[in-house]
């Protein structure tokens, strides 16, 4: 059903920080010149692991049972981090390594957060990102899209195609459908040409 678009945040962007200021093994190759290894990013990093792990055993389960495990397992380890996090930082100075990590995700928290709420929502944002990499590696081919607006809708395009192609669905099946349809859609159906919903309605066109 059509609703308010809300934001949530990707995880990894929040880990990577720590972990830059944890990698023990980065350090070791740097030798004498590597940093000091940051306690509080080790810790951040192995609270936040815990949960990449409970969301690598909920992979492919429906949006209930996902939210169901997150509401039991996931809610909690997200809330003692939050105050843990707030807690370090009221000790730290701003001129603190770990200040900005801790920063960027507390000033986010409740969109960091908001995969808890909606067994939709993926902890990370790692797909969209593997589903740009056509896009880049290709940008020379399409440099130049002849206006602002040729680029927007060349980046709308984009991106329903890979959504298309993330729902397991023939891109041009689904594209050339929707074409015929849309003209003749009315306004409060047009999300049934979404591609998840599309392939409910339309299984047997659906199948790649």
């Amino acid at each position: 059903m059509p609703g308010t678009i809300r934001s949530a945040l990707c995880w990894s962007h929040a880990r990577r920080q720590f972990f830059e200021l944890a990698d023990i093994a980065a350090n070791a190759r740097r030798g004498k010149k590597a940093p000091v290894i940051s306690p509080i990013a080790l810790e951040a990093v192995k609270r936040i692991d815990v949960l990449f792990d409970i969301e690598r055993a909920i992979n492919g389960l429906s949006i209930e049972d996902r939210l169901r495990v997150r509401q039991d397992q996931s809610k909690q380890l997200v809330d003692e981090p939050g105050a843990w996090l707030r807690e370090e930082r009221s000790r730290l100075s701003r001129s603190a390594s770990v200040s900005g990590p801790i920063d960027y995700i507390l000033k986010r928290w409740d969109r960091s957060a908001r995969f808890l709420t909606d067994g939709r929502i993926c902890m990370t944002n790692n797909a969209a990102e593997r589903a740009l990499r056509g896009f880049a590696l290709g940008r020379k081919s399409w440099l130049f899209a002849g206006s602002e607006r040729g680029a927007d809708r060349a980046a709308a395009m984009g991106t329903l195609l890979g959504t298309a192609k993330l729902n397991a669905i023939d891109p041009l099946a689904w594209l050339a459908d929707v074409l015929a349809r849309i003209a003749g859609t009315p306004q409060s159906r047009l999300f049934e040409l979404l591609p998840w919903e599309w392939k409910r309605l339309n299984p047997q066109a659906a199948a790649v």
